[in-house]
Parts: structure tokens; C-alpha cells; sequence
């Protein structure tokens, strides 16, 4: 090189995922690209007056880190939400949401988010009488954490016009009681869309998720300018996590658009997918504004590649969906999409060169899944697809090998795992077989089948620390049997967190390595991770983070 780097980082223990040199002490980085990688003493020699010099003093320093399954609108609004992670019982409860409505005198709708299952105790639901003793004179609804239920008090179901009931999708569920009035549980995007609209953000943070859609009317300036402002706090939370790529998984043009917006701003600190998001209710002709985002957002910074659909919910509201009847039940779950409808949206996705990914939790789910991609590659032959399965939660053993079959990538959260040391342990026991858990969250068996896997954390539905996630990966809770160990190596969750989520992207040939020429996407964290012990990974942090060789965290 000629010129002198305008950054270098000394000192360090490189994990480059480079196999020419999988193992570095210093890197230089310039014009937004890798200069060069290689001992401390070859890259401090490259140092001119004006470089600067970083000292990683010992520890890790990885390709940055992309998380490939995040929710970047509605995890950056609901930073200033009341969270209720932890809080459990009616009087906890009580205290904090009070709190939080004295602190929000002008929301139409007293919102917090994280409240667990069991907020009120085990094996109890929650009901709007519940939630009227807990605000009575303002309208309160609370998010679950997998964001697939809302529960409501009585003000807020009848702001949203649903106390009697009201319209949904596929797969949605207003909960009724005997008495032909609405319980206060809303089950899927369908049902609480009604309650999320009258939100401080006008429902604006999950409109991708539950329509597809743009908002309507399109927001005036106040309310553009907030959302942008909410999503560039968002960035600068995931930057300091190390994070300096992000795979959205809901989107629409209005998204697109306001990240386009952030990035002429400079203020774009991660580089960032938006997909198109296809529901079960849609026309295939809808498929023609894929391919208008796919025109309109095509930089290093935005784009759009993929299609996003659902073809289920989740397991802890029995809307995941199954080969059989939930524990004591009758019922298999909530299909979103039926298997004809599904299947010619992944043929016709597939045939224009998009990539898909797939929210689907329960065995059923996954079947039909593969079953769409099969469809796919036998209408338009095979092809260097990608197409992802998002969670992956209850598997049957007859479909672990078609995931390798179909090249299929396997797109998986440890967080979310009862082993995970986030959610509650015992949280599926009640919803499961006994012989569905050896292949439930079975991430080792999965990689291990020869499939890709590819890990993030679902943000909002855990937080987007990326170590947690780690840790849950490499150090799970010890489940007795019949749950079995599926621990990760830190190398391969480390790999699945950088070179493989810029693989699944597209991109394995311009950044998720350390090597010269690729994009100048770096993390240095505080701690040398390799010598920590396993289950205290989740306390190393990035110290500092790179973005296309600019500084976007620093500790």
C-alpha cells in the first residue's frame, strides 16, 4: 500500500475466518477497506502521522458482528418503553406500570413490552380484568416476548374497537370469553394490529410485520423525522454491541426509506437488509413490489434480496404449528399460509432470484417449509438459493436431513431456548411432548447433519447483545433429560455470528473475514474471549466498533 492507513489496531488477537491466515495480531484499515493483516510489529510500520492507533491490549478482535434476524424498527422504539423483563406479580406489575403512565401523561395507550407468560403466575393467564385493576383509567396493553401476543385492558380494547371482537387474519386470534366479550389476549399481528395502531409510533415500528405494508397515510414530517430519529438510536444501541450488519426481518419501501435517509445523514451505523415481507392473505401479484425493492434499495448500506414470510407462531401461545394436538388439547396450531398458497409464493419468489426466509417454530411448520423450497428447486431447477428457515424450535427427525438436501440454511436464535438462561427453563414443558424435545432447539444436530447454520437473537424478542447469545450457545443450561445437549463450540458460534451471517447474505467474498480487501467491518471487544470461562462470556463487550473502516462505538 501507499498511503498510510487511516486506522490500525495493534496488539490484538485477530480471529480473521481467513484460512490463508486464520490467526493475526493487527490489521490496518483505509478508504473503507482492510489494508492489510498481519503481526504488530509489519502494521505499526505502516502507521503514518496522521493514523490512528488503537491498542487492543490482548483481546479478541473479530469481523464485526452481523445479526441476521432483527426487528430494527420495533427493538429501537422499544428502548424507551417500559420493559417488564423480570417482573413478576400482580403488585410488581402495578407499581411499574403506574410509574410509567405518570411518566407518559400524552400516550393515547400506556404500552410496555417483555411481560412474561407468567407475569401473574404459573399455568395463569392474563385477562383485561387483570390489566383493568392494574391501570384502571387509561387505556394499557403489554407485548409478550416473542411479540406474538398482546394482552389489553378494557380501555385499550375498546380504543382499538375490538371488546366485541373485530376482524383478523389467518392465523390471529382475538381471544373471546363466554360472555361474548373480548378476554384481553391477542393472538398473532392480525388481532393486536388493532390495539398497536393507537402506540406512540402509530404502529408505524411493526407495520412491515403486520401488513407488508407502507403505513396509510404515509407519516407528515414530525412524525417521519421521530421515526428516523428512534431507528438512529436503535443503530447506535447495536453498534455498541459490536454489531455492524443487520439482516431486518420485516420491512417495507417507508423503512427502506427512512434507513436511505439515515445513511445521506451519516448516521447509518450498520449495514442493513430490508426484505419484502409476503403475507398469507396476499396476492402472488404483490411479489412485482419485491422486485421494485429489490431496484430501489441496492447499496452496501440498504438493500433488498429476499422475501420474508410466516408460516406460523410460536409454542408458548400454542400458535406454532404441529404434526399433532398440543399436551391436553385438540389443537395443531394456526397455519398463516395454506400449503398450495405457500408453495407457489416460493416458486414464483425463487423464479424472480429472490431469497426467502421463513418464520416457522413447530414441526408442521418446518415440514411445509421445506416442502415450498422443494417446490421451488423442482419448478425452476436448483440454484445457489440460500433460502433460510427462521427458529427452528420443534423439529421432526424425518426433515433434519433435508437441510442439507435442499442447501437450505438453518437460521437460529439460542436465546430463545429454555436452555438459554433468558426464559424461563420449565416455559415449554407444558405445551410439548416429552418425545418432541431431544429434537427441539437442536442445534448441534442440525449442524452436525451437514446444514448451514447461521445464529442471531431476534431483537426485540432478546436483546440484541450478541454476547448473550453466545453464551447461551456455548455454555446452555444442563436440561435433564429428555432435552439433550446441544452446546456449541465458541469458534463455530463465533463463525456463525460473522463469516456465516455475511455468507447468508451474499457477501462472503466482501466482508465477515479479516483479510485485505474486504470491507473494514471490525470489533474489538474488552475481554480475550478464548480465555474466558464459557458461562461468563456475556460479560465481554465491544470496546470498539468499525463500520466501513468509520468508528461507530467506542467504549
Amino acid at each position: 500500500m501507499t498511503d498510510a492507513p487511516d486506522l490500525v489496531i495493534l496488539n490484538g488477537r485477530l480471529i480473521t475466518f481467513d484460512d490463508a491466515m486464520p490467526r493475526a495480531e493487527a490489521i490496518a484499515l483505509s478508504g473503507g477497506t482492510i489494508a492489510a493483516v498481519g503481526s504488530t510489529a509489519e502494521i505499526r510500520g505502516l502507521a503514518g502521522p496522521a493514523t490512528r492507533v488503537f491498542d487492543a491490549q490482548g483481546k479478541t478482535v473479530l469481523p464485526g458482528f452481523i445479526d441476521s434476524h432483527v426487528h430494527l424498527f420495533g427493538g429501537s422504539v422499544e428502548l424507551d418503553y417500559l420493559n417488564l423483563y423480570g417482573v413478576q406479580g400482580l403488585d410488581a406489575m402495578t407499581e411499574a406500570v403506574r410509574a410509567e403512565a405518570a411518566r407518559r401523561p400524552e400516550d393515547r395507550v400506556v404500552f410496555a413490552v417483555m411481560a412474561s407468560y407468567d407475569i401473574l403466575g404459573t399455568g395463569r393467564g392474563v385477562t383485561r380484568q387483570d390489566l383493568d385493576a392494574v391501570l384502571p383509567d387509561r387505556p394499557f396493553a403489554m407485548f409478550a416476548p416473542d411479540h406474538h401476543t398482546i394482552w389489553a385492558n378494557t380501555k385499550a380494547l375498546e380504543l382499538g374497537g375490538i371488546l366485541r371482537g373485530g376482524e383478523t387474519d389467518s392465523g390471529s386470534t382475538i381471544v373471546m370469553g363466554d360472555d361474548g366479550t373480548a378476554t384481553g389476549e391477542l393472538l398473532e399481528p392480525g388481532a393486536y394490529r388493532h390495539v398497536l395502531r393507537h402506540t406512540r409510533y402509530g404502529g408505524r415500528d411493526m407495520e412491515g410485520l403486520v401488513s407488508g405494508r407502507d403505513p396509510e397515510p404515509l407519516p407528515g414530517d414530525v412524525d417521519r423525522a421521530r421515526d428516523r430519529d428512534a431507528i438512529a438510536a436503535g443503530l447506535r444501541h447495536c453498534a455498541s454491541h459490536g454489531i455492524t450488519g443487520l439482516h431486518n426481518m420485516d420491512g417495507n419501501f417507508y423503512t427502506g426509506e427512512l434507513l436511505q435517509e439515515l445513511d445521506a445523514e451519516g448516521k447509518l451505523l450498520c449495514r442493513t437488509e430490508v426484505p419484502f415481507h409476503l403475507k398469507g392473505f396476499d396476492s402472488l401479484d404483490r411479489l412485482d413490489e419485491a422486485a421494485e425493492m429489490r431496484r430501489r434499495f441496492d447499496s452496501d448500506k440498504v438493500w433488498c434480496r429476499r422475501v420474508k414470510m410466516f408460516m406460523d407462531g410460536v409454542v408458548e401461545s400454542r400458535t406454532a404449528l404441529m404434526l399433532r394436538p398440543y399436551t391436553g388439547t385438540d389443537h395443531v396450531g394456526d397455519p398463516v399460509f395454506t400449503p398450495e398458497d405457500f408453495n407457489q409464493a416460493c416458486i414464483r419468489a425463487d423464479a424472480m432470484g429472490m431469497q426467502i426466509a421463513t418464520h416457522a417454530i413447530g414441526d408442521l411448520a418446518i415440514r411445509r417449509t421445506l416442502d415450498g423450497y422443494e417446490a421451488a428447486r423442482k419448478a425452476n431447477g436448483a440454484r445457489d438459493s440460500r433460502h433460510r428457515v427462521e427458529h427452528i424450535e420443534v423439529l421432526h427427525p424425518d426433515d433434519l436431513p433435508r437441510f442439507a438436501a435442499l442447501d437450505v440454511v438453518a437460521s437460529i436464535q439460542p436465546g430463545h431456548s429454555p436452555r438459554g438462561h433468558i426464559f424461563p427453563a420449565d416455559g415449554m414443558e407444558a405445551v410439548m411432548h416429552r418425545d418432541q424435545m431431544p429434537m427441539a432447539f437442536a442445534w448441534q444436530t442440525i449442524r452436525d447433519s451437514g446444514a448451514r447454520v447461521c445464529f442471531s437473537t431476534d431483537w426485540p424478542v432478546i436483546q440484541v447483545d450478541v454476547m448473550d447469545s453466545v453464551k447461551a450457545a456455548v455454555a446452555p443450561l444442563d436440561l435433564p433429560e429428555p432435552w439433550t445437549d446441544q452446546r456449541q463450540t465458541l469458534m463455530d458460534t463465533l463463525r456463525s455470528y460473522t463469516a456465516d451471517n455475511a455468507w447468508v447474505e451474499f457477501s462472503e467474498d466482501r466482508k465477515g473475514r479479516l483479510r485485505a480487501g474486504m470491507m473494514a467491518d471490525v470489533v474489538v471487544m474488552d475481554h480475550d474471549l478464548e480465555s474466558m470461562a464459557p458461562e461468563a462470556l456475556n460479560t465481554a463487550r465491544a470496546a470498539l466498533t468499525v463500520m466501513g473502516g468509520a468508528v461507530t462505538w467506542e467504549a
